[in-house]
């Protein structure tokens, strides 16, 4: 009588544990990834009937730097205009905007091959406000026939890759060329590659550390770690900024992360240069560089993000991963807004090596092992400005 209680007891002990591990999973999200309400935006797909709301649906669906979507956008009939939102900015960690036009410029992208796919003819006027306004581009919109488009099609499937890349696979020239094709309209904008193993070391090397440079910053450092959501409360509150799902961690890592408490500031900074060390630069076949004419002209910066999300989505529908590097431009772009000695910024003009194009955002490029979870996303309703 006396086993069989200790065994009783014993296994009671164990079916709570269980029970509180259980019910501890399902708090942080560790089944929910992708299913939660912060992440019905890629699920409510394809938008209905295309309408002017349904263009701003896909329109959302777009990268942007720190997943902070940057964008709002008033709605018409005929017309659709695009607006940075200000108070979405990351700081010192992006001090003249470079990257926020960036991810404004993707979201014009996916809204344009949306109007093409749902039967719209598109004009588009780029800043129509002028270059110091947040009226970033106006288009638009008649009633022409759609048009299919592959692009169009990966938009709900889009998602930075942050894990692993396939090392024995490299990204052969066919595909490098097909990327490069994607911006013959977009003149301004253009691509290098960086493939061979030298190439890799040194693009590699810097980019490393940049992020080494960063963390050593205080306030670029907490200005990035304002938009981590690292609690499920967080994603669901916010449904914006960097969290566990989108970090490319293995399944059961991810897991136990999400159910321990928040890393601090330090050990999130330790474990973001181990992930750019380790993971991130070591495992990339091949790097690229987007590049301007001029990257403080937010004209170009616009089709920079243009070019970014058609490749992005290229990448995509053809089983690539992508992920985008911004480490080396941001230390660049902070020791110009403090007048400093240009150490990145020297190093991106050795990269680009024309003094006829500027570095805009690099980016690494190759196979995934593993698949890239979405990332929150706000509904459109909360971007659409009242008329």
């Amino acid at each position: 009588m006396h086993r069989r209680k200790v065994l009783f007891a014993g296994v009671a002990a164990v079916g709570a544990a269980a029970a509180g591990l259980t019910w501890q999973a399902a708090r942080s999200g560790v089944f929910a990834s992708g299913n939660a309400p912060a992440y019905a935006a890629w699920r409510q797909w394809p938008p209905q009937a295309l309408g002017t709301l349904g263009l701003v649906h896909s329109a959302v669906l777009a990268a942007s730097p720190h997943n902070t979507q940057p964008w709002l956008f008033k709605v018409s009939p005929s017309q659709i205009d695009l607006f940075a939102d200000p108070v979405r900015n990351i700081g010192s960690i992006d001090p003249f905007r470079r990257e926020m036009t960036m991810g404004l410029g993707c979201a014009l992208e996916n809204l344009l091959l949306a109007a093409r796919a749902g039967g719209y003819r598109t004009a588009l006027t780029m800043l129509p406000g002028g270059t110091r306004s947040a009226h970033l581009a106006s288009v638009q919109l008649d009633r022409g026939e759609a048009e299919a488009s592959a692009l169009f099609d990966a938009i709900p499937h889009r998602h930075t890759n942050r894990g692993p890349y396939d090392t024995s696979r490299p990204v052969d020239s066919a595909a490098l060329a097909s990327l490069d094709k994607l911006g013959t309209d977009l003149p301004d904008v253009s691509v290098l590659w960086f493939t061979t193993q030298a190439q890799r070391d040194k693009i590699g090397g810097l980019i490393v550390a940049a992020t080494q440079a960063i963390i050593a910053d205080h306030e670029q450092a907490a200005d990035s770690a304002k938009w981590l959501r690292l609690s499920w409360d967080k994603v669901q509150r916010y449904r914006d900024g960097i969290t566990l799902d989108a970090a490319g961690l293995p399944p059961m890592i991810l897991a136990m992360a999400k159910m321990l408490p928040e890393l601090s500031p330090a050990d999130g900074d330790a474990a973001w240069l181990k992930a750019t060390r380790e993971v991130h630069v070591a495992t990339a076949p091949a790097f690229g560089l987007l590049v301007v004419r001029d990257a403080r002209e937010p004209a170009q910066r616009l089709q920079g993000g243009r070019l970014w999300q058609r490749m992005h989505l290229w990448a995509t529908a053809n089983g690539l991963a992508t992920q985008p590097l911004n480490q080396m431009p941001e230390r660049a772009d902070r020791e110009a807004s403090l007048n400093a000695q240009p150490v990145f910024g020297e190093a991106l003009r050795e990269l680009v090596g024309d003094p006829a194009w500027q570095a805009l955002m690099p980016f690494r490029l190759g196979y995934p092992t593993r698949a890239a979870l979405p990332s929150p996303r706000r509904a459109t309703a909360d971007v659409v400005l009242a008329a």
